[in-house]
């Protein structure tokens, strides 16, 4: 029976969505999911009030931290019916020369749920089925959350996973973390349980003092109250009390800004290991020499290949993530309103839309 199916479209930056039907028809290697939530990106909010430039043209439904039920699929997809998933927000094609190499995250012909393809702001989605990540609902049950609240594993959690994996966290590393609201609530925690210390550096005062109570932050930094040389004192003096090495630090600069990437830069230290993670159209101006001074090395993340994805929830379903804290859950008929109050900062938690 044909499903009758709704998403909300961005037809232009910053222009009220439009609702609109659809029949969503799977490929042979495709299923259609039944959203049950989809967590709202600083991405999302760059396409819309950015004017950054979405692959596929406009109207296009914006959304790629997409959970839900899975109730259609291709011929060559079947073992995918009536099964609890989360989409990841990169999907490779798992077929080209960089995908057979483990270069997934590059693939050229990769598909990005509210960029490359319709995304996850609907009451259905269709997506490539090859790389879904199935969800436990027994664990996840246990765990006392819903299939609502995972939908951010699907890029807050997993882009900082797969950030803190590259970066090569272990026992007995300083870890800073720069922009701790969504993407580096995650990396807080994903750090903290790879074994590092964690120091949080944030100018909102709410989202340091949530991440030292809920996300297990050993420091939290108002970067408002330090210049770059107070900060970097800050944490060399943290690192010597707690007995960590004055070298090699990880830093993970999450808060999209450049005044957060200026500071992640200016906090290298010999060996140090700087992971962009969050991503702004403004301009940085950096004396690059600093990396062959300091013997450092700087890395892009671009998502999380999907075979990750599995290890990254059961840190969530295991309780070494907590995800409940940091997380509220809204109608997604208010999608303009959510928008708004995200734009604004009204909403420090991840806003996830439920249809």
């Amino acid at each position: 029976m044909p499903i009758d199916a709704v998403r909300w479209l961005m037809t232009q930056p910053g222009a009220p969505m439009q609702r609109a039907a659809f029949r969503p028809e799977p490929g042979p290697a495709e299923v259609v999911v039944a959203v049950a939530g989809c967590g709202v990106c600083h991405t999302d909010l760059g396409y819309y009030y950015d004017g950054v430039r979405t692959n596929q043209p406009l109207p296009l439904a914006l959304g790629h931290e997409v959970s839900g039920h899975v109730v259609e699929a291709g011929e060559l997809a079947r073992e995918w019916l009536g099964r609890e998933v989360i989409v990841p927000a990169v999907l490779p094609c798992g077929e080209c020369d960089l995908c057979r190499r483990g270069l997934g995250t590059i693939c050229r012909a990769q598909k990005m749920p509210g960029n490359d393809i319709q995304g996850g702001f609907a009451s259905h989605i269709v997506v490539p089925a090859r790389g879904l990540c199935a969800v436990d609902t027994q664990r996840l049950a246990a765990a006392g959350l819903t299939l609502p609240q995972v939908s951010i594993v699907a890029d807050a959690l997993t882009t900082p996973y797969q950030a803190v994996r590259r970066a090569g966290v272990e026992a007995g590393d300083l870890a800073v973390v720069i922009g701790v609201g969504g993407v580096g609530g995650y990396c807080v925690q994903v750090a903290r349980a790879f074994g590092a210390e964690v120091v949080a550096i944030d100018v909102d005062r709410r989202k340091l003092d949530a991440i030292v109570t809920d996300g297990g932050a050993a420091l939290a930094l108002d970067a408002r109250e330090l210049d770059a040389k107070a900060l970097k004192k800050q944490l060399a003096d943290f690192a010597r009390q707690r007995g960590l090495r004055a070298t090699e630090w990880k830093i993970f600069e999450c808060s999209g800004t450049a005044a957060g990437q200026s500071t992640a830069f200016g906090l290298l230290v010999h060996g140090a290991t700087l992971a962009v993670v969050g991503f702004t159209m403004d301009k940085v101006e950096l004396r690059l020499s600093n990396l062959m001074a300091f013997d450092a090395r700087a890395i892009g993340n671009w998502g999380c290949p999907p075979e990750l994805y599995p290890a990254a929830l059961d840190l969530v379903l295991d309780g070494k993530v907590r995800l409940a804290p940091f997380v509220e859950l809204h109608p997604l008929a208010e999608i303009d309103r959510i928008f708004d109050a995200v734009h604004r900062r009204e909403i420090t938690r991840r806003a996830v839309l439920v249809p």
